[in-house]
């Protein structure tokens, strides 16, 4: 488990960051390079980012690629097929990704 929470919990380089679009070629400014950043993203960023990314599949494959987090992406895949948007799937997102940080960080 120590393995797998170092690789979660590390902080990436920039140009593994993850850049928010709220659409191809419309960046909101936003990026993180880390699963806590990511977290705090989930609560500020457009929404529109946040349906765009999801349904795209970004975000699992940003975790399971670059953060090495197999467990978190399979739940925010499982969260995908949900169909949820606006608020509803932005609240979602973050709890699933908040209780896989203090998972990791041994805070739970």
């Amino acid at each position: 488990m120590k393995n797998e929470q170092t690789k979660a919990l590390k902080i990436v380089p920039r140009e593994k960051a993850f850049y928010f679009f709220t659409s191809m070629g419309n960046y909101t400014g936003e990026s993180a390079s880390s699963l806590k950043e990511f977290m705090e993203k989930i609560s500020t960023v457009n929404v529109k980012s946040i349906e765009f990314h999801l349904y795209r599949g970004d975000f699992e494959r940003w975790v399971a690629e670059v953060l090495e987090d197999r467990e978190l992406a399979e739940k925010i895949c499982k969260l995908r097929q949900l169909n949820y948007s606006g608020n509803t799937l932005r609240e979602n997102l973050y709890n699933i990704v908040a209780k896989r940080f203090k998972e990791l960080s041994g805070l739970s």
